[in-house]
């Protein structure tokens, strides 16, 4: 293998596990942001004004980057019934179409996602009093990231498939 490739996949791997560690990391702050906003508003009978906002982002950031992980282990896209049912050509061409799909889907949704983002960066988020644009700009980030994880699962199965 040569250097370049050693260092792609090394860079894929980091970049990989980052990507699993901020989107658990957003699930951790809207468990308990959720267990506060239940705490507070059923024990101590005050409901907090953030808390359900920044579950909703958190949610929101969880999702959009946890794609790329489901993408990456060949989980999200439910295609395997055709693709098992196949060998050989066939199953690659069905690769190849299910990979330009997402591609296709993911492009969409960064350019609209960064529109998205600019167009409502001057609002905030009630509660947050942060810009809106932090929880649209998922919508580019998330994006990004599958498509990088579509990719190298296609690159994987491909491997996978010639050994």
């Amino acid at each position: 293998m040569s250097s370049a490739a050693t260092l792609i996949r090394r860079t894929d791997r980091i970049v990989a596990r980052g990507v699993a560690f901020a989107a658990s990391l957003a699930l951790a702050v809207a468990v308990a942001s959720s267990f506060w906003q239940v705490m507070g508003r059923f024990l101590f009978h005050t409901p907090s004004s953030w808390s359900e906002a920044l579950t909703r982002l958190a949610l929101v950031w969880m999702v959009l980057l946890g794609i790329s992980i489901a993408l990456r282990k060949g989980a999200l896209v439910a295609i395997d019934l055709a693709r098992e049912a196949t060998t050989g050509r066939l199953r690659r061409s069905i690769e190849a179409t299910t990979l330009v799909s997402c591609l296709i889907m993911f492009i969409t949704l960064f350019w609209f996602g960064i529109a998205t983002a600019q167009r409502v960066r001057m609002q905030e988020m009630a509660g947050l009093e942060i810009s809106m644009a932090w929880g649209y700009a998922a919508i580019p980030v998330g994006s990004l990231f599958a498509t990088l994880g579509a990719i190298v699962q296609f690159i994987q199965s491909g491997k996978e498939r010639a050994e």
